[in-house]
């Protein structure tokens, strides 16, 4: 078996260095102006893939542009996020405790309690915070859209208040401290809060349209013939579609958010020593673990494959053309584990040349849209493609 053109080969030391085990993510308290507010200071925030919206230094476990940045928080209990908006979309994943997520303008448009398993995508240009309400015991993950964000803009207030506690942001995005030593010159260029009117013509969301935004446990539409490899051994899994359409085979099969966010998010599960077979796509890829424990194998088998063990809450960045398959290997049923994909379309999967054939061999193939359907329909429309597909 030869190595199929266009792949990549990842080296033990690159998947090493692309592995990002949640004991392995460091905190940075100052990180944003609020972090001398009373109700607002204590906070934890980690750059684990980009630097994200920062303003500033802080330690990034993995500084390769993937086309999106993953981040996390934590904080003490009763303590604020406060209001701020993106330019990119941002989306929260609850891995432990329970958040109270609010939006709005000078007045609160909604509120909604998170809890673990919870993703939710908050709409762009929104002024958008969060609260602890869970105990000591909490975690999100956020993916921010873009390899450049252009930062946040705060809600008026909180520049203010930040001001009062010696802390500026500069139009640049970084973060003078003038209680740490920082020199606040008159040649340096302060963000000036927004005004009034600005603030007045900022969308609403109502509840309703933000519940539409919010993917929970019972949300999760999963389909058990999404992938090629369902039909074969080894290969069984149910993908649920959380924001695009992302990986998914099964042409009835729609996501639950539907606009563009410059990647996509879906849920995989699988039962023990179930996941997906070997398959590679053009898109980066990060894994999240959110149950169970799972073996990742990258490059051919006729290449040198590497292999790591993920548990929950660790992370992966797969490179866009390796070889890769996932399985389950704990006991745990059902285990689950979050796919996002880079780009707002569809990621068509390549599936290598054996996962292909003993597709055919059960009867299955894809059409010539990338979809699953009958090989005896389709065969005699595919003679031209790659045996790959």
């Amino acid at each position: 078996m030869t190595t199929v053109p266009n792949s990549i080969t990842v080296t033990r030391a690159e998947l090493f260095r692309r592995t990002i085990r949640r004991s392995a993510l460091v905190s940075a308290e100052n990180a944003f102006i609020d972090c001398r507010t009373p109700g607002s200071e204590s906070k934890l925030n980690y750059a684990i893939i980009g630097s994200g919206v920062s303003e500033t230094e802080q330690f990034i476990n993995l500084d390769v542009p993937h086309g999106y940045q993953l981040g996390g928080a934590s904080m003490p209990p009763g303590v604020n996020n406060s209001l701020h908006m993106h330019f990119t979309a941002e989306v929260f994943i609850v891995a432990a405790g329970t958040f109270r997520f609010r939006w709005g303008r000078s007045q609160i448009d909604g509120e909604y309690v998170g809890g673990v398993g919870d993703i939710i995508s908050i709409p762009t240009w929104v002024f958008r915070g969060f609260t602890n309400v869970g105990g000591e015991d909490n975690f999100i993950f956020t993916i921010l859209g873009g390899d450049e964000t252009g930062g946040l803009i705060w809600e008026p207030n909180v520049l203010r208040q930040a001001e009062g506690h010696g802390l500026h942001l500069t139009v640049a995005n970084h973060l003078i401290d003038t209680i740490a030593g920082d020199v606040l010159t008159q040649d340096t260029e302060l963000v000036a809060p927004m005004t009034k009117d600005q603030v007045a013509g900022m969308r609403s969301v109502s509840v309703d349209d933000m519940r539409a935004r919010v993917t929970t446990n019972d949300d999760r539409r999963f389909s058990e013939a999404a992938l090629l490899c369902n039909v074969v051994p080894g290969g069984r899994t149910r993908l649920a579609l959380i924001i695009g359409y992302g990986m998914s085979e099964d042409r009835a099969q729609e996501p639950r958010v539907h606009n563009p966010h410059g990647f996509t998010v879906a849920a995989l599960r699988a039962d023990h020593a179930e996941g997906m077979l070997l398959h590679r796509h053009d898109e980066s890829q990060v894994l999240i673990v959110v149950s169970g424990e799972w073996l990742v194998t990258l490059n051919e088998p006729a290449d040198v494959p590497v292999e790591v063990r993920l548990g929950p809450d660790d992370t992966l960045s797969v490179p866009p053309r390796a070889w890769r398959s996932i399985v389950n290997v704990s006991q745990t049923p059902d285990a689950e584990i979050v796919v996002i994909n880079g780009g707002d379309g569809r990621n068509h999967l390549e599936w290598h040349c054996d996962v292909a054939e003993a597709a055919r061999e059960a009867g299955v193939g894809l059409d010539a849209n990338g979809y699953l359907a009958s090989w005896s329909l389709i065969k005699h429309s595919m003679a031209t493609t790659s045996p790959a597909n």
